[in-house]
């Protein structure tokens, strides 16, 4: 990290490192939350309520390979800010060409799979005999650009490690740009529907990777892409996996999650499948700008604990939590207010549009708490707290949603009252966040030096 983002952090008032810092990740968050829609959207145009479903059922298999960006992405940003707050930049280097070539791997590995075997998965996913062949083109074209998206999703975090969020930004930005404007060339104007869609977004993909393989290549940076620096030795694989595997518990078990209520939903019908994910969109909306938050705020974390700087960790903790109350609540009044404009943009069936609704209106209850559990989230991560990390990660879908989703279906058998799960379970995680936060600061902030605390 260079010196003038090092006085940034450490030095500069609170709310000027943090919004320096937080701006890129919410402008990349907010262009992650577009492309997310506009999949969704611009199929809603051609007014098939079943191609809406199948895009929702989908959405497991994205969180998975969010999960696989984060396993190296946010493993590596926690070790790569702590390791250049301790002043070891050389090791950055290897931290940096193992996550990059792991993520290729990892990429290319579950890409074979899923083409493989893509029928029987969207099977698992809860698609029914009207929607298995849009899900199935879908999937099949989408596993293609696994390798990039996977690749691309862990540097637009590791950027971030190396004191420049606006390239992490940029590559994201630009991607979801070129998948956005491809939309409604292919899926409306060329007419190809469910494969247009998916390949607007491999296409979008794959330049994100050649833009971030463009700037570790031709532009000064701590970070290597460089074979001959991949290291798995050196506490670099345990350091990135302690950190990393809770980041991807958690993205495996929202994809668990989402299969498991896409499968609920859809024993109801496939209207219901169409509601629910367009109310999850909503949701998202919600809550994209205070995720981008806490991501942006990751690396000031690991910096100050790499640093040994207590009394700054605390600082930015106090103003970032202040300002993502703020910002959530917000959003969810805003959202919740425009629910039915927001949900008929992208639902024209009555019936699939009036469960959108409601179902958009309930997930948008935990909006608020999200934000404190966001930034309390990566507060841990940012210390290296692999324990509390880990529980944190296996709780919110784990533990809780998933549970709470079968006693609650079981017990009233209502579509209705099912989609209170999540809330519910987002409640429980803020809660356990909070608690998870002190035991951090009480365990492994007696790391730090005492003479910087």
């Amino acid at each position: 990290m260079e010196d003038k983002n090092a006085e940034l952090i450490l030095k500069a008032p609170v709310h000027r490192a943090v919004i320096t810092n937080i701006i890129p990740s919410i402008i990349s968050m907010v262009m992650m939350m577009i492309y997310n829609l506009a999949d969704t959207f611009f199929i809603g145009q051609t007014h098939d309520p079943l191609m809406v479903a199948a895009v929702s059922l989908t959405m497991p298999m994205f969180m998975l390979n969010v999960g696989f960006g984060n396993l190296f992405g946010v493993g590596g940003t926690s070790l790569i800010s702590r390791t250049l707050g301790s002043g070891d930049n050389q090791k950055v280097k290897h931290i940096s060409a193992f996550c990059f070539w792991s993520s290729v791997g990892l990429g290319v590995i579950f890409a074979v799979i899923v083409l493989y075997f893509v029928h029987p998965i969207c099977r698992i996913l809860g698609a029914s005999d009207d929607t298995i062949g849009y899900t199935a083109q879908y999937l099949g074209i989408l596993a293609i650009g696994y390798p990039f998206q996977i690749t691309s999703s862990c540097f637009s975090n590791v950027f971030r490690a190396d004191g420049k969020p606006r390239t992490a930004m940029t590559g994201t930005v630009c991607g979801n740009i070129i998948n956005i404007i491809l939309d409604p060339i292919m899926i409306l104007v060329l007419g190809w529907g469910m494969a247009g869609a998916a390949l607007a977004t491999v296409i979008g993909n794959i330049f994100a990777f050649c833009f971030y393989v463009g700037n570790l290549l031709f532009r000064k940076t701590y970070l290597s892409m460089n074979p001959k620096n991949y290291r798995v030795g050196d506490e670099i694989a345990t350091g990135v996996f302690a950190i990393g595997i809770p980041a991807f518990c958690n993205s495996l078990l929202a994809s668990i999650a989402s299969t498991c209520v896409n499968n609920v939903m859809a024993s109801y019908g496939d209207l219901y499948v169409a509601g629910l994910g367009v109310a999850i969109k909503v949701d998202i909306i919600a809550t994209q700008l205070v995720m981008g938050l806490g991501v942006g705020i990751q690396p000031l974390f690991g910096y100050c604990f790499g640093a040994s700087a207590k009394k700054r960790f605390m600082e930015i903790l106090r103003f970032s939590l202040i300002l993502a109350f703020i910002v959530s609540v917000v959003m969810t009044i805003v959202c919740f207010t425009l629910a039915k404009p927001l949900v008929g943009a992208f639902l024209s069936d009555p019936e699939a549009r009036s469960y959108g609704i409601t179902f958009s209106r309930i997930y948008l209850a935990s909006a608020p708490f999200m934000g404190i559990a966001f930034v309390m989230t990566n507060a841990i991560q940012g210390a290296g707290a692999a324990v509390p990390a880990l529980v944190l990660s296996l709780s919110r879908q784990g533990l809780f949603f998933i549970p709470i989703l079968l006693i609650m279906n079981a017990i009233f058998h209502s579509p209705i009252i099912v989609g209170a799960a999540q809330p519910t379970a987002n409640i429980l995680t803020c809660i356990l966040s909070i608690i998870l936060f002190i035991v951090t600061y009480k365990v492994y902030f007696k790391r730090m030096k005492p003479s910087q605390s």
